[in-house]
């Protein structure tokens, strides 16, 4: 070695970088920065580039980089960018894991979970925008099961409505989009809501919120809803008026019995459960509940015959 190079052992150069003895030997022993010579002593010995090395081994670990990697680095069999581009990637997808364990540990705190509630949330939180997709898929295949979607325009659009999931929760899910797959994914289990769910749709009515014929969901938020606010009663000779306004004069008895019957399904609160969370899964902001307008006009209905 030449005599006008500044060459440093182990415990000046821990001294110099402020890397712990233990971790310079550790990472000369791995090859990563190997020593350039030894002293008549014995002593490893390192020069400026490897003290170098030593400051780029302890930057790169710092960000997360294994040993492997670095080695591969420094022997420029890959590029730093190259690395980096990979790890970023890495952290990107251990983030969002972190961002969603983080909800799920804020929901369970905010319900106040079983450990049975827990395990479920966990697992149904795991599951892959795929998996969740198919789980929302196999229920409004199961209840448009028979109904042609090829030739029932309104029935593809609503069963295309029902299936609209965002392609992952997320980043920062927070607890009550958590909460709402959770709902969501126990509320398509429930085998009593789904053959509530394909009566309406076998009814004749393809989306429980829309009743083309009398074009009843407008009419019943705007004249029901607007009789609502202004304290008007069902039982009332204006509701009366207001009744004649949404649904017509000409009903027969056994008309208005059959639509009273028909609301009666159609004011399905768990229904329109179904959709408010697919609002909040995708971000949209809550509609008005249309439960209490259809309430009055079914209520009015008993009244006026």
């Amino acid at each position: 070695m030449s005599d006008s190079a500044e060459f440093y052992t182990i415990g000046r150069l821990s001294r110099r970088t402020g890397l712990p003895v233990h971790t310079i030997r550790f990472w000369s022993d791995s090859g990563v920065v190997p020593p350039t010579g030894r002293s008549d002593g014995g002593f490893r010995l390192y020069d400026a580039a490897a003290v170098a090395r030593f400051d780029l081994v302890r930057t790169l670990r710092e960000l997360g980089i294994g040993l492997e990697d670095i080695r591969e680095i420094l022997d420029r069999q890959v590029t730093v960018a190259e690395v980096a581009r990979t790890h970023a990637l890495a952290l990107d997808a251990e983030i969002r894991t972190l961002r969603l364990r983080r909800a799920v540990l804020r929901t369970i705190a905010r319900r106040d979970s079983t450990t049975e509630e827990t395990l479920m949330m966990h697992k149904l939180a795991q599951l892959s925008a795929a998996e969740r997709q198919r789980v929302v898929d196999d229920f409004v295949g199961e209840v448009f099961a028979g109904v042609d979607l090829g030739a029932d325009d309104e029935a593809a659009i609503v069963a295309g409505w029902m299936r609209e999931l965002p392609e992952d929760l997320p980043d920062d899910p927070t607890p009550g989009q958590v909460d709402a797959w959770v709902e969501l994914a126990e509320l398509v289990a429930d085998q009593d809501f789904r053959r509530r769910l394909r009566r309406i749709v076998l009814s004749g009515s393809s989306d429980p919120r829309i009743d083309a014929g009398l074009d009843l969901r407008r009419l019943v938020l705007e004249r029901a809803g607007r009789a609502l606010a202004g304290g008007v009663t069902p039982e009332s000779a204006e509701g009366g008026r207001v009744l004649g306004r949404i649904v017509g004069p000409r009903l027969s008895p056994a008309e208005r019995a059959e639509l009273r019957d028909r609301l009666r399904m159609l004011a399905d609160a768990q229904v329109e459960r179904y959709w408010e969370l697919l609002g909040v899964l995708n971000g949209r902001e809550p509609s008005p509940s249309v439960i209490p307008a259809f309430d009055w006009v079914i209520t009015a209905l008993g009244a006026h015959r």
